[in-house]
């Protein structure tokens, strides 16, 4: 029971960051419908820099604020310089391009700040079986949560962000600014990105630490619905404590395996999601 209660508290932790990075997907996807695979490189390099500011400063918390901005502004320049002119060609394009940009950030931070292992501080103590750190993930996971799908269901924002992704002809004639809308959901999606990236990569930082962590989040993305928030932060804590269960009784090794085998279930029997919408398509 001891065994059990500690696999629990613990996934719900990692679930908490496999939520955080699955929600930067679903924002992004939801203003722009791409996928963006280049996320935990943008939340990487935003990563790296809270650490040299940490490092020349003495503030975490400064670097935390760095982190958040860096990436928002690696956002924006991602769609405005490498998305923006791909729009009239097809998505897989964009998929392309953002996975040609996760391979050279991953690239230049290792030769920037090597590919050794760094370490990087927790925000609060880490000591315990539901630590303080662990409690700060969790509700700041669950406040960003929330703040997200008040901006996209209860403000103009939302509403013309969604109306730029899904009919932005339509929205043009309604005097949206669909280029801004697009510009700034990659904004907030690589600021969330970049929060998940803080809180996901203690105790140790190097080029390749998100990668597992993508998986997870991609998983939990697609478990919840590509289009739903909710949905993703339910199937990130969903996955977080299944991996945990897996990893304290299968082993670690089996976790990835787990995790992949969950991804093309989902794919096979709903590819909408567990809390996303089927679409139906008249022939």
């Amino acid at each position: 029971m001891q065994e059990f209660l500690d696999l629990t508290l613990g996934g719900i932790s990692a679930g908490a960051v496999y939520a955080a990075l699955g929600l930067a997907l679903v924002i992004i996807y939801r203003a722009t419908r791409v996928v963006n695979f280049a996320q935990p490189a943008l939340a990487l390099i935003s990563t790296y820099l809270a650490y040299s500011v940490t490092r020349a400063t003495g503030s975490y918390w400064l670097g935390f604020a760095v982190a958040i901005v860096a990436g928002t502004v690696l956002g924006v320049a991602t769609e405005r310089l490498l998305i923006r002119p791909l729009r009239h060609r097809s998505e897989l394009s964009s998929i392309i391009v953002t996975l040609g940009l996760l391979l050279v950030l991953q690239a230049i931070a290792g030769m920037i700040w090597s590919n050794e292992p760094l370490a990087f501080p927790y925000a609060f103590d880490f000591v315990g079986r539901f630590s303080a750190n662990d409690l700060f993930v969790v509700l700041v996971v669950l406040v960003i949560a929330a703040l997200v799908l008040v901006v996209f269901k209860y403000t103009p924002l939302g509403l013309r962000m969604r109306a730029a992704a899904f009919a932005p002809e339509v929205a043009r004639t309604l005097g949206v600014r669909v280029g801004l809308m697009l510009t700034v959901g990659w904004g907030l999606a690589a600021a969330v990105g970049s929060l998940a990236g803080l809180l996901a990569t203690p105790p140790f930082l190097f080029p390749n630490v998100l990668d597992g962590v993508f998986v997870y989040a991609l998983t939990a993305a697609v478990l919840g619905g590509l289009d739903n928030p909710l949905g993703t932060i339910a199937g990130g804590f969903v996955l977080g404590v299944g991996l945990s269960y897996v990893s304290g009784y299968l082993g670690p090794e089996m976790v990835t395996i787990a995790a992949l085998a969950i991804l093309v279930v989902v794919l096979i029997v709903r590819p909408s999601g567990l809390f996303g919408r089927a679409k139906v398509r008249r022939v």
